[in-house]
């Protein structure tokens, strides 16, 4: 008789990884592929960049599951791996950015564009992408707790262990960032705090 994976807790499939049986993985990817893929895509904005990057946290937390706290949720923790990927990420990208920039202007018919595409026909697709591009311009630490809170629908608790902070810091940098998110979409009366 096998042993039904899709019975299992997290800390049974996190034991039974540690110990080699490597077809647990597969479980662990099942239950939380679409929220590390979403919270990832909410903070990059690009699917197919945010599709890679979900492999490569699924691959560095299989990596490193014998660092696993079982105490802890599983969720949690690879999401603070996914988090983690994402701000590498960040940094990569403003790298080459730069270096975009920086290229001879003869050059630059080569350097994609970060605009919206020109065939971007629905009302509300181009609403969803002045969200994103709004979100994309708030500073890294509320847009974080934004999309854990208000797109992965994390409690304050678990954002907090997330982001290793208070709850109370959370409540405050959510607050900023819907302020601030209200003043870059124009929306009126809204004004962003300091």
């Amino acid at each position: 008789m096998s042993l039904d994976l899709s019975q299992c807790s997290d800390r049974e499939l996190a034991a039974l990884a540690r110990a080699g049986q490597q077809h647990v993985y597969r479980e662990l990817m099942r239950r939380y592929k679409t929220p590390v893929f979403r919270l990832i895509q909410s903070n990059i904005g690009d699917p197919d960049e945010a599709m890679d990057l979900t492999q490569e946290t699924f691959v560095a937390g299989f990596g490193a599951i014998g660092r696993y706290d079982a105490d802890r949720p599983f969720r949690i923790w690879i999401a603070r791996i996914a988090l983690n990927k994402c701000r590498d990420w960040a940094r990569r990208r403003s790298v080459r950015s730069f270096f975009a920039r920086a290229l001879p202007l003869e050059s630059a018919h080569d350097v994609a564009s970060d605009g919206p595409a020109p065939d971007a026909e629905a009302a509300d697709r181009a609403e969803l992408d002045r969200v994103r591009a709004a979100m994309a311009r708030l500073p890294a630490n509320l847009r974080e707790v934004l999309v854990l809170r208000g797109v992965e629908d994390l409690t304050q608790a678990e954002t907090a262990e997330l982001l290793q902070t208070s709850e109370k810091t959370v409540e405050m940098r959510l607050y900023r960032a819907r302020a601030k998110l209200r003043a870059l979409l124009g929306e009126p009366g809204s004004r962003a705090p300091g």
